[in-house]
């Protein structure tokens, strides 16, 4: 069974619980609070020297991080990873633009927004850079989803997944998604999937909630 180190309210693993749902494969899930320094613990790096959640324990002592790294593991054999080569490198191509177009704004904007206790007074300056890169992404999505339901192969994919991610929650980091209804119908169609949980969900998961972890200051 595979053990997932992730934080309940981060979409970056809530991609990963998400994809381990859909394909109901149980794992053992252990909550870390990275706002409580809970991954920057020494037992934690030693782990992963990033200090970031998601953590996918595959075997024993062998880890992988990177959220995309990790579904695109999970995924390999199923439905959810494309079989045709050109095909598995759109899904790639569409998971490397969630990295460096999506999730660096929109994720950003929705830690600090939505996540840290004063974050907006502490980010004031970067607010404008994150909406503006933040709707610029979703325009190239917009544009795409005009003509396709999925991002990849014709069919729902890690791709979709990894861009829901913080696409969801989008609203609740001052985007507004009024002028993106090929979106917002997107996002409908994949929360009508088969085994869809929400972010708050975690079906098939033994969940531990870590008591040794002493939070940094």
């Amino acid at each position: 069974m595979y053990k997932l180190y992730s934080m309940r309210r981060s979409g970056n693993s809530y991609k990963v619980r998400l994809a381990l749902a859909l394909l109901n494969a149980p794992y053992h899930a252990i909550e870390i609070d990275i706002l409580r320094g809970e991954s920057r613990t020494p037992d934690f790096l030693a782990k992963n020297p990033s200090g970031q959640v998601p953590l996918l324990e595959v075997a024993e002592g062998r880890y992988l991080a990177e959220s995309n790294a990790i579904l695109w593991y999970v995924a390999g054999g199923t439905s959810l990873a494309p079989e045709s080569r050109v095909e598995r490198a759109e899904a790639l191509q569409w998971m490397f633009f969630e990295q460096h177009a999506l999730e660096p704004n929109i994720g950003a904007a929705y830690f600090w927004l939505a996540l840290v206790k004063g974050g907006r007074d502490l980010q004031t300056h970067a607010l404008e850079d994150w909406m503006e890169r933040g709707y610029a992404a979703m325009q190239v999505m917009e544009n795409h989803l005009k003509t396709h339901e999925y991002f990849a192969a014709g069919q729902f994919t890690v791709a979709d997944i990894a861009l829901y991610g913080y696409t969801h929650v989008a609203d609740q980091c001052d985007y507004d998604l009024s002028t993106f209804p090929a979106i917002r119908t997107w996002l409908r169609r994949v929360e009508q999937t088969p085994g869809f949980v929400s972010m708050d969900g975690q079906p098939g998961a033994e969940v531990e909630e870590p008591a040794g972890l002493v939070a940094e200051v």
